[in-house]
């Protein structure tokens, strides 16, 4: 009873359905029609990156409200496909309770299979849509792109030129700094010759110098050799008696160590033997609970 009398109902709504469907493929043909005459303009510059810019931004809206349209299309002929059969189910189950079950049964799926033959063909319109739908959207990517690297063309060959200009002008300064050099290289040569004559100069000098102050030198290096022993011998002393005295009390330290960590460890065993003792007395008052009871 429940089922014959929700048939009137699920009618309308598949009535309405049918209506709202009507309304969503006439509203998705006129989007479709009008997505397939936008194309952008194929021009090279500013121009193009503008008119790409434009396109790109009503494409995405387009976009947005085809696929919008698409889904609610796709969501009426879901839920026509399952009123349709809920529909056949009903009619299967009222049908035995006629005299004539097999020409009810066989009428309930004739009218199950007109309607799933209509949501097939509204369903392959809708299929065939969104093929459509998916190549112009293809073509407009591809168009876009195209205006893209148009537009950005210029540029391009102009970083190319300010790099090949660079290049160049790196290599001329190279060549000049070259030939500078090996103009140069004469008087550097010049130049060296005379800083080593200065140089032996200056050597002979000095050791002439040297020869007169020679012995008092000696006696004040002998000196000063001999204080620095004296000093260095003291500095020797002083680190041992230093080492000797941090070893003792480094020794010292680990004997204070080694005293707390044994009577840590002695802490922690009384602590765990007067937490057995506990556990142990506290498990017999447990056992002898009962007993009392």
């Amino acid at each position: 009873m429940l089922a014959t009398a929700s048939v009137p109902a699920l009618a309308q709504e598949v009535t309405a359905t049918g209506a709202a469907a009507s309304g969503v493929v006439a509203g998705s043909d006129v989007a479709a029609n009008g997505a397939q005459n936008v194309r952008p303009a194929e021009v090279g510059g500013p121009v193009a990156a503008s008119a790409a810019a434009v396109v790109a931004g009503g494409a995405t809206a387009q976009d947005t409200g085809a696929s919008t349209d698409f889904a609610a299309r796709q969501k009426v002929l879901d839920r026509r496909t399952a009123e349709n059969n809920y529909r056949y189910a009903v009619a299967q189950h009222n049908c035995y309770d006629t005299f004539f079950v097999n020409h009810c049964l066989g009428k309930a799926r004739d009218a199950m299979r007109v309607v799933q033959a209509d949501i097939r063909h509204e369903q392959l319109a809708l299929d065939e849509e969104q093929r459509a739908d998916n190549a112009r959207r293809r073509d407009q990517e591809a168009a876009l792109k195209r205006a893209r690297d148009e537009a950005d063309a210029p540029q391009r060959a102009a970083n190319e030129a300010q790099s090949a200009q660079a290049y160049e002008d790196k290599q001329r300064q190279h060549a000049l700094a070259q030939a500078q050099r090996q103009t140069e290289a004469p008087q550097r040569a010049a130049n060296a010759q005379a800083f080593e004559e200065k140089q032996r100069q200056h050597a002979v000098q000095q050791a002439q110098r040297e020869g007169g102050q020679a012995q008092s030198q000696r006696a004040a290096n002998q000196a000063a050799y001999d204080k620095k022993q004296s000093d260095y011998q003291k500095q020797l002393d002083e680190a041992r008696r230093e080492g000797q005295q941090k070893a003792q009390e480094r020794a010292a330290k680990a004997e204070r160590f080694q005293q707390k960590q044994e009577e840590a460890a002695k802490h922690k065993a009384d602590v765990e033997a007067r937490q057995k003792q506990a556990a142990e007395k506290a498990q017999q008052q447990q056992q002898q609970k009962p007993q009392g009871q």
